[in-house]
């Protein structure tokens, strides 16, 4: 009797670890996600070919901008974002890697794309911000290739890169820039290398002061990723 009680018991256990029908599995798969920060502490004026097998060349890392009242330079805002982005993803479960952590390195843009390209990642988010001789100017753009030599992930970018703007847009109430807020581009060497989908994000203009201090705010950042979020996780169903 205590052993047919003992087998009734270990039935019992095995049969509440199993999930029921329809439900789905508490462990289940998250995709991988590339984050790369744009720039770094400090420029490099060197060159390398734009594309691969490309004659044309293009400085490996610029200056990028900075803040025209907060003086914050854009590497330190794009890492800034990049971090919590990690941190948001990583809590929702995906497998997430970052060209950059620190702001100390020599990273060119053809490496960080092959660095994304090597870890298979199912969408490379590049986090940029924008600058502009007319203060006046404002808003949110999201970037995507649409060369001959990307022709295998344009399509997959421009749809992503429409999500993306979308949850962007609704996240943080920001307009669009550029009209629509969609760009394509040729000549983006981050792009041009790129072997999985990628967007470029351009949270907004720090050459505008009213813009530029609300990228520098904890909570508006948290809305930016708020919106980062839901449109890869959007993107990626």
């Amino acid at each position: 009797m205590k052993r047919i009680g003992l087998l009734i018991m270990l039935g019992l256990l095995i049969g509440s670890a199993m999930p029921l029908d329809g439900q789905a599995k508490s462990t289940s798969k998250k995709e991988t996600i590339c984050i790369d920060p744009g720039h770094q502490k400090k420029q490099n004026l060197a060159k390398e070919p734009v594309a691969p097998r490309s004659k044309v060349m293009k400085v490996k890392v610029s200056a990028g901008t900075s803040g025209v009242k907060t003086k914050i330079p854009e590497y330190k805002l794009n890492l800034q974002v990049g971090l919590k982005l990690k941190a948001a993803l990583v809590k929702k479960g995906y497998r997430v890697h970052m060209t950059r952590t620190t702001h100390d390195v020599n990273i060119s843009n053809a490496e960080r794309a092959k660095y994304c390209n090597a870890k298979k990642a199912a969408l490379t988010v590049r986090i940029h911000a924008d600058g502009s001789t007319d203060r006046k100017v404002e808003g949110i753009s999201v970037l995507y290739p649409d060369d001959q030599v990307t022709k295998a992930i344009n399509k997959t970018s421009k749809k992503q890169a429409t999500i993306m703007l979308k949850h962007l847009i609704e996240s943080t109430k920001a307009k669009k820039s550029y009209g629509t807020g969609l760009v394509p581009r040729k000549d983006l060497t981050g792009f041009n290398w790129s072997k999985t989908p990628v967007v470029l994000i351009e949270m907004g203009f720090m050459s505008n002061p009213t813009e530029d201090q609300k990228l520098a705010s904890d909570s508006y950042q948290k809305k930016l990723v708020n919106g980062m979020v839901k449109g890869i996780d959007a993107s990626l169903k």
